[in-house]
């Protein structure tokens, strides 16, 4: 008998200046859920996010502790599309976003693939919202 290996992406860091401030935006402007918040001690803290109504990997956001990370704020991929925020709805999530005033750099536009647009976090990391062909849209 072949043991069957099963294995996941569980977080993702995500270098952040201050957890409070990423917290608020993600919570507040993304609507993301604050998943734990849990005090490490001595400045440190276990912070995770995650989309509403998720079952992928969680964000964990990591404060950065040294100038090396604080330089890679907002920067982590060399200014390519980092994060990847799947939706059932794209213009629900697109209208949402843009009254909780999450910058865009572009228009959105129609993929072979499906529907897109990039938007940046609070600190300049880019995402892309994207709505696939082959995910149901909400009634």
């Amino acid at each position: 008998m072949t043991d069957i290996t099963q294995q996941q992406i569980g977080n993702i860091a995500l270098l952040v200046k201050d957890y409070d401030e990423a917290i608020e935006f993600y919570t507040q402007k993304l609507q993301f859920t604050l998943v734990e918040n849990t005090d490490l001690g001595n400045g440190k803290r276990w912070v995770q996010v995650s989309p509403p109504n998720s079952n992928g990997a969680n964000l964990l956001l990591a404060r950065a502790s040294n100038d090396k990370q604080t330089q890679a704020v907002g920067n982590q991929t060399g200014g390519r599309v980092f994060l990847f925020l799947q939706t059932n709805d794209f213009w629900r999530d697109y209208q949402l976003m843009q009254k909780n005033g999450v910058l865009f750099n572009e228009t959105p536009r129609v993929e072979e693939y499906g529907t897109v647009v990039v938007f940046e976090d609070l600190y300049g990391n880019k995402w892309d919202l994207l709505q696939l062909n082959n995910i149901n849209k909400s009634s």
